[in-house]
């Protein structure tokens, strides 16, 4: 397979649409400016395509293995490891003063596309470690930031998010495991969890897992979770590492895809752990971690289509098959490369208008979580953090689809090559099959944006959202640039705009009727969404001449042509098929 990072579009949207100036005018990202950037995303982009890519396939292969209670990497993955950590890639948008790099999430939203794109199973090992440093550094107190921090920042030690119990997935509500005070602050855990990515290998020296459980007398259900760091070894008081904590491995999934990433059982028999926050607060402490994963598998699977779209674009340039209709590139020859063929470009196209848009999505939500963190006006960072939890699970479903798509469409290119696997497409399908799963599915997060976002603070994050692209498109005159996107954006945002206001009366009458609408809602948020960043980028760009800004232009006009009309169908959907859908009983399900 090959990979080219995407450096000069994630450059692009950075520096010339968002605004580098807007970057470094928060605090802490004064040192930022285009020269740095570029140098840090091709840096990374270096390491992924050099390092990761070559041993993604072995990966797979191969796979984690578990021997005598041991969790082993595959080959390669440990020198790839610790070059991976000595890069400081393991702490690019962490906290200085913990070790971190201190840069902006927008930067480590790109570098996570780039793991992604080469090598997801790998990426894991320490992805979860970046979500439990937010969450241990947003909620724990400063003794236990202080030793157990710097460590995951480093990439020494890695991390673990414990939810998943075999009775209990998404409804945390009834989980069983227990926690039982012991005195100076610790507590013996007892319980199993599942489905623990990295929650076992031989990549770090030790393993920090977050382990949400229950306190005896605590009310039932969600609101009495408490949260808890577990570490897989005790740590002593000099911080050294001393004797293995009450953790073992029962057993590892053999799983469809991501193979290289050891997904675990984990028993806890009274371990040792550290309450995390309040008691009781557990599940809002986790959800720290839990949205910055959400968005980061979202960006996964931006990762997926882009590679996808790279191989599959490489293939049907070399691809010799039929004569293609019209002008011929060599009518000399028997055959011509598959990408003359119109139905080809249509599918590449419609790939890659998609990838450009969902990384424009994912920057903008980068920028939004930077100016929510670093922003010292109150109300511009409390309206940031509003945009940016709105758009948590549309980001997680629409990038996550988008990957599963593209990879099936670029293994559609390759035909039967694409099915068998020297060139690595069908590896591709199932490594990203797990994006629309983990971490809450697409279907969840629909329900999420549909019941929660919509109506969170009186509905006042989707009035304000709505509102700023309503001003912009309303404001907006019709340019010869613009003509090409503005008025499809305008008939779609129309239709977001009438689906919202069903959704929102339905939740007052009929909340079953809302929720079965739910995803085809998703959707259509996403989409326009994307259209409304498209139309955006081109008026930033209306008075800019040369190739790449032509490029653009092209590439928006066919995303309005090939990918928007669908939001009439969603619409239609969303406002109308709610009767038919209700139609069904119980017992219609039972027959047949």
């Amino acid at each position: 397979m090959i990979y080219n990072a995407p450096v000069k579009d994630m450059v692009f949207l950075i520096d010339e649409w968002i605004g580098i100036d807007r970057v470094t005018s928060l605090p802490g990202y004064e040192d930022m400016d285009r020269e740095t950037l570029e140098f840090i995303l091709e840096e990374a982009g270096k390491f992924c395509s050099s390092e990761l890519l070559p041993i993604n396939r072995q990966g797979d292969e191969h796979g984690a293995t578990l021997v005598e209670g041991v969790v082993k990497a595959p080959p390669g993955f440990k020198q790839a490891y610790q070059a991976y950590t000595e890069g400081g890639w393991t702490g690019i948008d962490a906290d200085p003063q913990y070790g971190g790099q201190g840069l902006p999430k927008l930067v480590q939203f790109q570098v996570d596309e780039m793991l992604s794109s080469c090598n997801l199973a790998f990426k894991l090992y320490s992805e979860l470690s970046h979500g439990a440093y937010h969450a241990i550094l947003a909620n724990a107190s400063k003794e236990l930031c202080d030793r157990y921090v710097p460590n995951m920042v480093a990439g020494t030690w890695s991390g673990s998010m414990c939810l998943t119990e075999p009775h209990c997935g998404t409804d945390l509500g009834l989980l069983t495991t227990r926690a039982i005070p012991v005195g100076e602050g610790s507590y013996k855990i007892s319980g199993t969890k599942i489905f623990i990515t990295s929650g076992d290998h031989d990549l770090a020296e030790n393993i920090i897992h977050l382990v949400l459980a229950r306190l005896d007398g605590a009310p039932s259900g969600p609101h009495g979770i408490s949260l808890f760091l577990v570490p897989r070894s005790l740590v002593n008081e000099d911080g050294s590492l001393g004797e293995r904590n009450g953790v073992s491995t029962g057993s590892i999934e053999h799983k469809m895809g991501i193979r290289g990433s050891a997904t675990c059982v984990l028993n806890f028999d009274d371990a040792i752990g550290y309450l995390v926050g309040e008691e009781n607060r557990g599940l809002s402490a986790m959800f720290t971690m839990m949205n910055i994963e959400r968005i980061t598998v979202g960006v996964q699977g931006l990762g997926f289509a882009e590679i996808a779209h790279q191989n599959a674009l490489n293939y049907a340039n070399e691809r010799l098959q039929g004569k293609a209709p019209g002008e011929r590139p060599d009518p000399g020859k028997t055959a011509d490369p598959i990408i003359f063929h119109p139905e080809i470009r249509r599918q590449l196209m419609k790939i890659r208008c998609q990838v450009e848009g969902a990384r424009a999505l994912a920057v903008f939500a980068g920028f939004h979580a930077d100016v929510a963190a670093r922003a010292t006006d109150s109300e511009l960072s409390e309206r940031a953090n509003d945009t940016l939890a709105l758009l948590t699970p549309v980001i997680k479903s629409y990038l996550s689809d988008l990957g599963m798509s593209s990879t099936l469409s670029a293994q559609q290119v390759f035909g039967g090559h694409g099915y068998i696997s020297e060139h690595g497409m069908e590896q591709l399908v199932r490594d990203c099959r797990i994006t629309l799963i983990y971490e809450g599915t697409n279907e969840i997060q629909a329900i999420d944006l549909v019941t929660r976002k919509l109506t969170m603070k009186g509905g006042d994050l989707i009035k304000g959202f709505l509102s700023y692209w309503e001003r912009f498109l309303e404001t907006e005159g019709k340019t010869d640039s613009l003509a090409a996107c503005l008025d499809p954006t305008r008939a779609a945002f129309q239709r977001l705009s009438e689906a919202t206001g069903w959704i929102r009366n339905e939740l007052q009458t009929d909340q079953a009727r809302a929720m079965g609408a739910a995803t085809d809602y998703q959707r259509l948020f996403a989409l326009t969404t994307v259209a409304c960043l498209w139309t955006h980028i081109i008026q930033s760009i209306a008075d800019k001449q040369g190739a790449l800004y032509d490029s653009k232009r092209k590439t928006a006009r066919f995303f309005m042509d090939h990918v928007l009309p669908e939001t009439a169908a969603l619409h239609r959907v969303v406002t109308q098929g709610g009767a038919s859908l209700a139609d069904f009983d119980d017992e219609d399900f039972h027959t047949g």
